[in-house]
């Protein structure tokens, strides 16, 4: 299968944090996440509307 190139790693991946970490990339159909200590170890595929969902599950409730 095709693997997607354009990796990048969270902006929250700070010194001393480079390499506990996830990398990320994208197209229009599908996202790829794979771990940046080991890339080579393997990539999990998702449809993009699953992760966007996935995603917005994670942001907190708005305060009440």
């Amino acid at each position: 299968m095709e693997t997607l190139g354009n990796w990048r790693k969270s902006s929250y991946s700070g010194p001393g944090d480079g390499d506990s970490c996830v990398e990320i990339a994208n197209d229009v159909t599908r996202v790829a996440i794979r771990d940046s200590k080991d890339p080579s170890c393997g990539t999990l595929l998702f449809p993009t509307e699953a992760f966007a969902a996935f995603i917005e599950a994670l942001k907190p409730s708005p305060a009440v």
